[in-house]
């Protein structure tokens, strides 16, 4: 399909716009084991937590109980039994990467307290309605269903819909077009009758 045919004349293909890495891949079924094992982990996560009743603290609770028991008593029947003790990398975070961090959750922060700065003086009227049209859309989303839901469902559509895309992408493009241009019309037809209309209640005036 030519470059010209494709939605709004893009030059890239769909894989190189979505970074052509390592997500892209997965994103559109490149490599399908690891798309579909992350269906299928997060689908499994999804149940246990919808059908056990388990919060995601209590989860993670249990497992880390779990695991630093093990570590222990590994570690105390080795040395009773002189057999090597839980082969454990070296637990430590370098100076560097907690100031990447550091650096990185305060650069966040400042764009978001000034972002904020903005709306309350109100010196960005358009950042305003920006930030109140999501945060009335998260409102209304969260009201309809739980975070742990609403998580699946986006990455399952992140995973399936620009895949289907990349698969239907001569018809949807075509589809897409077609819309665009019988738009373009309605709005070119309503803007001659609006124009139309304001000439003769000009003359009548």
């Amino acid at each position: 399909m030519g470059t010209s045919d494709r939605f709004f004349c893009r030059q890239r293909t769909f894989h190189q716009i979505l970074g052509g890495g390592l997500a892209a891949d997965v994103i559109l079924w490149r490599r399908k084991n690891v798309t579909l094992g992350i269906l299928l982990g997060t689908l499994a996560a999804w149940v246990v937590f919808e059908r056990s009743g388990y919060t995601l603290l209590s989860l993670v609770s249990s497992v880390l109980l779990l695991l630093t028991t093990i570590l222990f008593l590994w570690a105390k029947s080795a040395a009773l039994l002189n057999r090597p003790a839980p082969p454990l990398p070296d637990l430590h975070l370098s100076e560097d990467a907690a100031n990447y961090l550091a650096a990185l959750v305060r650069t966040h922060v400042n764009a978001l307290l000034s972002a904020f700065q903005k709306i309350a003086l109100g010196k960005d009227s358009m950042m305003f309605f920006r930030v109140a049209g999501w945060l009335l859309l998260i409102s209304i989303v969260g009201g309809l269903t739980d975070f742990l839901t609403l998580g699946y469902t986006t990455l399952f559509l992140v995973l399936t819909i620009p895949a289907l895309y990349e698969k239907n992408e001569e018809l949807v493009d075509k589809c897409v077009g077609m819309c665009y241009c019988n738009l373009q019309q309605l709005y070119a037809k309503l803007d001659s009758r609006v124009h139309k209309w304001n000439m003769e209640k000009r003359k009548l005036s």
